[in-house]
């Protein structure tokens, strides 16, 4: 039997996670990339430690591209693995791999939504809204910060672009209404939510592991 929700899942969402998601910014690598305290090779390490996170979510979402209800959130234009990977070279050369420890909090995060695209997917919702939305939403405030603060050309921040759109506001609206209407199609809404709270748990417990690593 389909849940009926009270509100849009987006809503719903944000609502659950609120109090997570100001931690997350006070926390680790996170506040120090904000306050402009952190070294490039925290923010190399941060973003070798987020490929791992980002190739799960995208290798189970494109899995999930013709189920119903999740096919809409296995939008290329949103997936940011590539991009990663170009920043990575830019910043630490084509031997980033060996230069930049992946730490366990890493892997952890990455089987948690490699777990989450196992039957219906339906985890991968609550994923895909923590990163992608959060992406497409703080992401440029924190590109301008690095650019400032670490002095980092486009080159280095490929990450908050989507150079599928022209609009990136427009994007944001879409997907986020893509993840409304995957809530529709919902069974079990409250474990879609408390997916999201742990996603933004392993975030944190990621972020504090890099900024110990980086010596923060």
């Amino acid at each position: 039997m389909l849940a009926t929700l009270s509100s849009p899942l987006a809503d719903r969402l944000r609502e659950h996670t609120q109090t997570l998601h100001v931690r997350a910014e006070r926390t680790g690598v996170i506040a120090m990339l904000l306050r402009g305290t952190a070294p490039r090779s925290a923010y190399a390490m941060f973003l070798a430690n987020q490929l791992p996170i980002y190739d799960a979510l995208e290798q189970g979402l494109t899995a999930h591209r013709n189920t119903p209800g999740i096919a809409a959130l296995a939008d290329a234009s949103v997936y940011r693995a590539a991009s990663l990977e170009s920043d990575l070279r830019a910043l630490a050369g084509s031997s980033w791999r060996a230069q930049l420890p992946l730490l366990p909090p890493a892997d952890r995060y990455a089987r948690r939504i490699a777990g989450g695209a196992a039957g219906a997917g339906d985890l991968l919702i609550a994923h895909a809204y923590v990163r992608y939305l959060g992406d497409l939403s703080g992401g440029r405030i924190l590109k301008r910060v690095l650019a400032q603060t670490l002095q980092l050309g486009d080159e280095s921040l490929r990450f908050y672009d989507f150079p599928g759109t022209t609009d990136v506001d427009a994007l944001k609206l879409r997907y986020r209404a893509a993840i409304d209407a995957a809530g529709a199609s919902l069974a079990d809404v409250d474990a879609v939510l408390n997916e999201a709270a742990i996603a933004f748990e392993l975030s944190i417990e990621l972020s504090q592991a890099v900024a110990t690593a980086a010596g923060g």
